[in-house]
Protein backbone atom coordinates (compact mmCIF):
# COMPACT_ATOMS: atom_id res chain seq x y z
CA UNK A 1 0.00 0.00 0.00
CA UNK A 2 1.34 3.16 -1.02
CA UNK A 3 2.04 6.04 1.56
CA UNK A 4 1.58 10.33 0.86
CA UNK A 5 4.52 12.13 0.76
CA UNK A 6 3.28 14.54 3.33
CA UNK A 7 4.20 11.14 5.67
CA UNK A 8 8.07 11.78 4.75
CA UNK A 9 8.75 12.87 8.30
CA UNK A 10 12.61 12.70 10.27
CA UNK A 11 12.63 11.04 13.28
CA UNK A 12 12.41 12.78 16.58
CA UNK A 13 15.94 12.03 17.15
CA UNK A 14 15.31 12.86 20.98
CA UNK A 15 12.68 10.29 21.41
CA UNK A 16 15.24 7.78 19.49
CA UNK A 17 17.77 8.60 21.96
CA UNK A 18 15.05 8.28 24.86
CA UNK A 19 14.34 4.31 23.55
CA UNK A 20 18.45 3.79 23.64
CA UNK A 21 18.44 4.62 27.22
CA UNK A 22 15.42 2.89 28.06
CA UNK A 23 17.15 -0.33 26.21
CA UNK A 24 19.87 0.35 28.46
CA UNK A 25 17.68 0.88 31.78
CA UNK A 26 17.03 -2.58 31.01
CA UNK A 27 19.71 -4.11 31.05
CA UNK A 28 20.33 -3.38 34.14
CA UNK A 29 22.22 0.03 34.01
CA UNK A 30 21.18 3.68 35.85
CA UNK A 31 20.85 6.35 33.12
CA UNK A 32 20.99 9.92 33.65
CA UNK A 33 18.49 11.66 31.67
CA UNK A 34 19.45 15.33 30.25
CA UNK A 35 17.97 13.98 26.94
CA UNK A 36 14.41 14.83 27.71
CA UNK A 37 12.75 18.01 28.28
CA UNK A 38 9.99 16.52 30.44
CA UNK A 39 9.81 17.93 34.28
CA UNK A 40 10.95 15.17 36.63
CA UNK A 41 7.95 16.04 38.76
CA UNK A 42 4.32 14.84 38.31
CA UNK A 43 1.37 17.04 38.21
CA UNK A 44 0.27 19.10 40.47
CA UNK A 45 -1.41 17.46 43.73
CA UNK A 46 -4.29 19.79 43.71
CA UNK A 47 -5.06 18.63 39.90
CA UNK A 48 -5.42 14.62 40.94
CA UNK A 49 -7.20 15.29 43.57
CA UNK A 50 -9.35 17.30 41.92
CA UNK A 51 -10.02 14.95 39.07
CA UNK A 52 -10.43 11.90 41.04
CA UNK A 53 -13.52 13.78 42.86
CA UNK A 54 -14.76 14.76 39.38
CA UNK A 55 -14.49 11.41 38.16
CA UNK A 56 -16.50 10.13 41.36
CA UNK A 57 -19.28 12.63 40.79
CA UNK A 58 -19.68 11.75 37.31
CA UNK A 59 -18.83 10.58 33.75
CA UNK A 60 -16.79 12.87 31.68
CA UNK A 61 -17.91 13.17 28.20
CA UNK A 62 -17.11 15.58 25.16
CA UNK A 63 -16.91 19.45 26.28
CA UNK A 64 -17.22 22.12 23.38
CA UNK A 65 -14.60 22.64 20.51
CA UNK A 66 -13.29 25.26 22.39
CA UNK A 67 -12.81 23.91 26.16
CA UNK A 68 -14.11 24.31 29.49
CA UNK A 69 -15.30 27.83 29.83
CA UNK A 70 -14.09 28.00 33.60
CA UNK A 71 -10.77 26.83 31.99
CA UNK A 72 -10.37 29.57 29.53
CA UNK A 73 -11.77 32.22 31.89
CA UNK A 74 -8.56 31.23 33.98
CA UNK A 75 -5.86 31.14 31.36
CA UNK A 76 -7.05 34.69 30.30
CA UNK A 77 -6.88 35.67 34.05
CA UNK A 78 -3.54 34.24 34.17
CA UNK A 79 -2.58 37.03 31.75
CA UNK A 80 -3.51 39.73 34.24
CA UNK A 81 -1.87 38.46 36.71
CA UNK A 82 1.44 37.49 34.69
CA UNK A 83 1.83 40.40 32.07
CA UNK A 84 -0.97 42.95 33.09
CA UNK A 85 -3.02 41.86 30.20
CA UNK A 86 -7.11 42.20 29.65
CA UNK A 87 -7.28 39.39 27.65
CA UNK A 88 -11.45 37.91 27.14
CA UNK A 89 -11.52 34.87 27.37
CA UNK A 90 -13.23 34.34 24.05
CA UNK A 91 -10.13 34.25 22.08
CA UNK A 92 -8.58 31.60 24.94
CA UNK A 93 -9.04 28.09 22.64
CA UNK A 94 -7.98 25.13 24.49
CA UNK A 95 -5.98 22.08 22.62
CA UNK A 96 -4.61 19.19 23.05
CA UNK A 97 -1.46 19.74 23.94
CA UNK A 98 0.74 22.61 22.14
CA UNK A 99 1.32 20.15 19.16
CA UNK A 100 -2.65 20.38 18.54
CA UNK A 101 -2.08 23.87 19.14
CA UNK A 102 0.47 23.77 16.51
CA UNK A 103 -1.59 21.73 13.85
CA UNK A 104 -4.66 24.00 14.56
CA UNK A 105 -2.52 27.25 13.67
CA UNK A 106 -0.75 26.16 10.57
CA UNK A 107 -3.93 24.59 8.87
CA UNK A 108 -6.05 27.70 9.96
CA UNK A 109 -3.29 30.38 9.20
CA UNK A 110 -1.37 28.77 5.80
CA UNK A 111 -2.40 26.53 2.41
CA UNK A 112 -0.54 24.49 0.43
CA UNK A 113 2.86 25.30 -0.36
CA UNK A 114 3.50 28.82 2.08
CA UNK A 115 6.71 29.04 3.42
CA UNK A 116 6.94 29.09 7.73
CA UNK A 117 9.86 30.71 8.88
CA UNK A 118 11.31 28.84 12.14
CA UNK A 119 14.48 29.87 14.01
CA UNK A 120 17.17 27.37 13.86
CA UNK A 121 18.11 25.71 15.81
CA UNK A 122 14.71 25.06 17.02
CA UNK A 123 11.86 22.76 18.40
CA UNK A 124 12.12 19.83 15.88
CA UNK A 125 8.55 19.19 15.09
CA UNK A 126 7.80 22.53 13.87
CA UNK A 127 9.45 21.53 10.58
CA UNK A 128 7.81 18.06 10.40
CA UNK A 129 4.35 18.94 11.02
CA UNK A 130 5.07 22.17 8.52
CA UNK A 131 5.78 19.36 6.29
CA UNK A 132 3.36 16.85 6.99
CA UNK A 133 0.76 19.83 6.20
CA UNK A 134 2.05 20.28 3.00
CA UNK A 135 3.69 23.60 4.27
CA UNK A 136 7.39 24.98 3.20
CA UNK A 137 9.14 25.12 6.83
CA UNK A 138 11.64 27.54 5.83
CA UNK A 139 14.97 27.28 8.69
CA UNK A 140 16.20 30.98 9.46
CA UNK A 141 20.23 29.97 10.53
CA UNK A 142 20.18 32.43 14.10
CA UNK A 143 23.95 33.47 15.55
CA UNK A 144 25.63 33.32 18.41
CA UNK A 145 25.78 37.34 18.20
CA UNK A 146 21.90 37.04 18.89
CA UNK A 147 21.92 34.48 21.22
CA UNK A 148 20.06 31.75 18.50
CA UNK A 149 17.16 33.54 18.61
CA UNK A 150 15.89 35.10 15.02
CA UNK A 151 15.84 38.58 13.71
CA UNK A 152 13.90 40.28 10.90
CA UNK A 153 16.96 40.31 8.74
CA UNK A 154 17.56 36.79 8.87
CA UNK A 155 14.13 36.76 6.80
CA UNK A 156 14.17 39.95 5.30
CA UNK A 157 14.01 38.26 1.17
CA UNK A 158 12.57 35.12 2.28
CA UNK A 159 8.94 35.83 0.86
CA UNK A 160 7.17 34.31 3.87
CA UNK A 161 4.05 33.87 4.67
CA UNK A 162 4.45 33.09 8.38
CA UNK A 163 6.97 33.48 11.05
CA UNK A 164 6.95 30.56 14.13
CA UNK A 165 9.48 31.78 17.10
CA UNK A 166 9.68 30.66 20.76
CA UNK A 167 10.85 32.87 23.87
CA UNK A 168 11.91 30.86 25.83
CA UNK A 169 13.33 28.92 23.11
CA UNK A 170 14.13 24.89 22.78
CA UNK A 171 16.51 24.14 22.74
CA UNK A 172 18.87 27.48 23.83
CA UNK A 173 16.63 29.00 26.98
CA UNK A 174 17.55 32.40 25.13
CA UNK A 175 14.58 35.08 25.42
CA UNK A 176 13.51 37.84 23.28
CA UNK A 177 12.92 40.99 25.14
CA UNK A 178 10.15 43.77 24.09
CA UNK A 179 12.32 45.40 21.79
CA UNK A 180 14.10 42.73 19.82
CA UNK A 181 10.48 40.80 19.88
CA UNK A 182 8.69 43.83 18.74
CA UNK A 183 11.70 44.71 15.66
CA UNK A 184 10.80 40.59 14.79
CA UNK A 185 6.74 40.94 14.96
CA UNK A 186 7.19 44.39 12.69
CA UNK A 187 9.36 42.59 10.59
CA UNK A 188 6.97 39.46 9.88
CA UNK A 189 4.27 42.21 9.36
CA UNK A 190 5.64 44.52 6.92
CA UNK A 191 5.66 41.35 4.68
CA UNK A 192 2.55 40.52 5.15
CA UNK A 193 3.38 36.93 7.16
CA UNK A 194 1.36 35.66 10.01
CA UNK A 195 3.27 35.40 13.29
CA UNK A 196 3.01 32.83 15.74
CA UNK A 197 4.64 32.96 19.23
CA UNK A 198 5.59 29.59 21.15
CA UNK A 199 5.16 30.36 24.67
CA UNK A 200 5.70 26.90 26.24
CA UNK A 201 8.22 27.88 28.25
CA UNK A 202 6.54 30.68 29.96
CA UNK A 203 6.60 30.62 34.07
CA UNK A 204 10.15 29.21 33.64
CA UNK A 205 12.44 32.19 33.59
CA UNK A 206 15.00 33.68 35.87
CA UNK A 207 16.33 36.81 35.76
CA UNK A 208 13.56 38.01 34.13
CA UNK A 209 9.91 37.79 32.70
CA UNK A 210 9.32 36.57 29.68
CA UNK A 211 8.07 38.78 27.15
CA UNK A 212 4.53 37.65 25.43
CA UNK A 213 2.91 38.11 21.95
CA UNK A 214 0.44 40.11 22.70
CA UNK A 215 1.95 42.73 24.94
CA UNK A 216 3.08 43.67 21.10
CA UNK A 217 0.08 43.12 19.27
CA UNK A 218 -2.92 41.34 18.64
CA UNK A 219 -2.75 40.07 15.32
CA UNK A 220 -1.10 36.93 16.22
CA UNK A 221 -1.10 33.32 17.65
CA UNK A 222 -0.01 32.52 21.22
CA UNK A 223 0.62 28.38 21.82
CA UNK A 224 1.14 27.15 25.25
CA UNK A 225 1.32 24.35 27.62
CA UNK A 226 0.79 22.33 30.45
CA UNK A 227 3.07 20.70 30.17
CA UNK A 228 6.42 22.46 31.45
CA UNK A 229 5.71 25.14 33.88
CA UNK A 230 2.42 23.14 34.77
CA UNK A 231 4.55 19.69 34.54
CA UNK A 232 1.57 18.00 33.25
CA UNK A 233 3.70 16.58 30.02
CA UNK A 234 1.74 13.72 29.54
CA UNK A 235 -1.79 14.89 30.14
CA UNK A 236 -1.94 16.52 26.79
CA UNK A 237 -3.47 20.02 27.38
CA UNK A 238 -2.37 23.15 26.06
CA UNK A 239 -4.05 26.42 24.97
CA UNK A 240 -3.77 28.95 21.82
CA UNK A 241 -4.97 32.84 22.11
CA UNK A 242 -5.79 34.03 18.77
CA UNK A 243 -7.35 37.20 17.10
CA UNK A 244 -11.17 37.82 17.60
CA UNK A 245 -11.91 37.28 14.60
CA UNK A 246 -9.93 33.91 13.91
CA UNK A 247 -11.84 32.13 16.92
CA UNK A 248 -15.09 30.77 15.21
CA UNK A 249 -12.42 29.64 12.06
CA UNK A 250 -9.92 27.91 14.71
CA UNK A 251 -13.29 26.37 16.47
CA UNK A 252 -14.43 25.38 13.24
CA UNK A 253 -11.31 23.29 12.74
CA UNK A 254 -11.01 21.93 16.16
CA UNK A 255 -14.33 20.85 16.27
CA UNK A 256 -13.53 18.32 13.35
CA UNK A 257 -10.13 17.53 13.83
CA UNK A 258 -10.09 17.11 17.37
CA UNK A 259 -14.03 17.01 18.62
CA UNK A 260 -12.28 18.64 22.10
CA UNK A 261 -9.20 17.96 24.30
CA UNK A 262 -9.82 15.35 26.48
CA UNK A 263 -12.18 16.73 29.47
CA UNK A 264 -10.43 15.15 32.16
CA UNK A 265 -7.09 17.01 31.28
CA UNK A 266 -8.94 19.94 31.18
CA UNK A 267 -10.32 19.67 34.66
CA UNK A 268 -6.64 18.74 36.15
CA UNK A 269 -5.40 21.85 34.57
CA UNK A 270 -7.94 23.90 35.70
CA UNK A 271 -6.81 22.74 39.47
CA UNK A 272 -3.14 23.24 38.60
CA UNK A 273 -3.35 26.90 37.68
CA UNK A 274 -4.00 27.57 40.88
CA UNK A 275 -1.04 25.31 42.41
CA UNK A 276 1.16 28.19 42.83
CA UNK A 277 3.16 27.14 45.82
CA UNK A 278 4.16 23.35 44.69
CA UNK A 279 4.95 25.10 41.06
CA UNK A 280 7.05 27.20 42.84
CA UNK A 281 8.96 24.27 44.22
CA UNK A 282 9.56 22.63 41.10
CA UNK A 283 11.17 26.50 40.11
CA UNK A 284 13.32 26.33 42.68
CA UNK A 285 14.84 22.94 41.34
CA UNK A 286 15.40 24.55 38.17
CA UNK A 287 16.95 27.34 39.37
CA UNK A 288 19.72 25.32 41.44
CA UNK A 289 20.08 22.97 38.66
CA UNK A 290 20.70 25.70 36.11
CA UNK A 291 23.23 27.13 38.39
CA UNK A 292 24.69 23.35 39.16
CA UNK A 293 24.93 23.40 34.94
CA UNK A 294 26.21 26.53 34.51
CA UNK A 295 29.87 25.95 37.00
CA UNK A 296 29.70 21.94 35.87
CA UNK A 297 29.60 21.66 31.89
CA UNK A 298 32.79 24.22 31.59
CA UNK A 299 34.30 22.05 33.99
CA UNK A 300 33.47 18.99 31.74
CA UNK A 301 34.47 21.09 28.67
CA UNK A 302 31.44 22.08 27.47
CA UNK A 303 32.18 25.78 27.77
CA UNK A 304 30.75 27.61 24.53
CA UNK A 305 26.71 28.13 25.22
CA UNK A 306 24.72 30.93 26.07
CA UNK A 307 23.60 30.75 29.47
CA UNK A 308 19.67 29.97 29.39
CA UNK A 309 17.54 32.63 30.17
CA UNK A 310 14.26 30.08 30.63
CA UNK A 311 13.35 26.83 29.96
CA UNK A 312 15.71 24.04 31.41
CA UNK A 313 18.21 23.58 28.61
CA UNK A 314 21.95 23.94 27.72
CA UNK A 315 22.64 23.94 23.96
CA UNK A 316 26.25 23.91 23.78
CA UNK A 317 28.68 24.03 20.74
CA UNK A 318 30.86 20.56 20.70
CA UNK A 319 32.61 21.08 17.60
CA UNK A 320 35.83 21.45 19.29
CA UNK A 321 35.32 17.39 20.33
CA UNK A 322 33.09 16.47 17.09
CA UNK A 323 31.65 16.52 14.11
CA UNK A 324 29.03 13.73 14.28
CA UNK A 325 27.23 14.64 17.59
CA UNK A 326 24.56 11.96 17.60
CA UNK A 327 27.71 9.53 17.29
CA UNK A 328 28.73 11.85 20.37
CA UNK A 329 25.81 11.42 22.22
CA UNK A 330 25.69 7.93 21.75
CA UNK A 331 29.38 7.40 22.92
CA UNK A 332 27.98 9.57 25.99
CA UNK A 333 25.18 7.15 26.61
CA UNK A 334 27.21 4.33 26.31
CA UNK A 335 30.10 4.80 28.72
CA UNK A 336 29.01 7.75 30.82
CA UNK A 337 25.27 6.52 31.25
CA UNK A 338 24.22 10.17 30.28
CA UNK A 339 21.50 10.35 27.56
CA UNK A 340 21.90 13.75 26.20
CA UNK A 341 20.24 15.07 22.85
CA UNK A 342 22.38 15.57 19.48
CA UNK A 343 22.07 19.16 17.66
CA UNK A 344 20.75 17.70 15.00
CA UNK A 345 17.68 17.23 16.28
CA UNK A 346 17.38 21.22 16.04
CA UNK A 347 19.51 22.18 12.89
CA UNK A 348 19.96 20.23 10.26
CA UNK A 349 22.79 22.36 9.22
CA UNK A 350 25.06 22.64 11.96
CA UNK A 351 23.53 20.48 14.40
CA UNK A 352 26.26 17.71 13.95
CA UNK A 353 28.44 20.29 16.39
CA UNK A 354 26.63 20.68 19.43
CA UNK A 355 24.39 19.02 21.62
CA UNK A 356 21.50 19.93 24.43
CA UNK A 357 21.50 19.35 27.60
CA UNK A 358 18.24 18.92 29.80
CA UNK A 359 17.90 20.22 33.51
CA UNK A 360 14.71 19.42 34.46
CA UNK A 361 15.33 15.98 36.74
CA UNK A 362 16.18 16.02 40.21
CA UNK A 363 19.41 17.92 41.12
CA UNK A 364 20.85 14.79 42.56
CA UNK A 365 20.45 13.78 38.63
CA UNK A 366 21.90 17.24 38.07
CA UNK A 367 25.26 16.36 40.40
CA UNK A 368 25.63 12.97 39.48
CA UNK A 369 25.28 13.73 35.74
CA UNK A 370 27.57 16.13 35.59
CA UNK A 371 30.12 14.45 37.54
CA UNK A 372 29.76 11.53 34.74
CA UNK A 373 30.07 14.03 32.14
CA UNK A 374 33.68 15.54 33.74
CA UNK A 375 34.86 11.98 34.02
CA UNK A 376 34.14 10.97 30.45
CA UNK A 377 35.50 13.86 29.28
CA UNK A 378 38.76 13.12 31.08
CA UNK A 379 39.01 9.82 29.50
CA UNK A 380 38.77 11.48 26.18
CA UNK A 381 41.74 14.00 26.95
CA UNK A 382 38.96 16.74 26.41
CA UNK A 383 39.19 18.25 30.19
Amino acid sequence: MRVSTRSKVDPFIVMDVMEAARRAEAEGRHIIHMEVGQPGTGAPKAATRTLAQAMADGPLGYTVALGLPALRQRIAKMYGDWHGIDLDPNRVVVTSGSSGGFILAFTALFDSGDRVGIGAPGYPSYRQILHALGLTPVDLQTSSENRLQPTAGDFANSDLQGLLFASPANPSGTMLDTSAMTKLIEGAQAQGASVISDEIYHGIEYEAKAVTALSITDECYVINSFSKYFSMTGWRIGWMVVPEDHVRVVERIAQNMFICAPHASQVAALAAMDAKDELEANMDVYRANRAFMLDGLPKAGFAKFAPPDGAFYVYADVSEFTEDSRSFAADILSEAGVAVTPGLDFDPVRGHKTLRFSYARSSQDITEGLARLQAFMVRRGFA
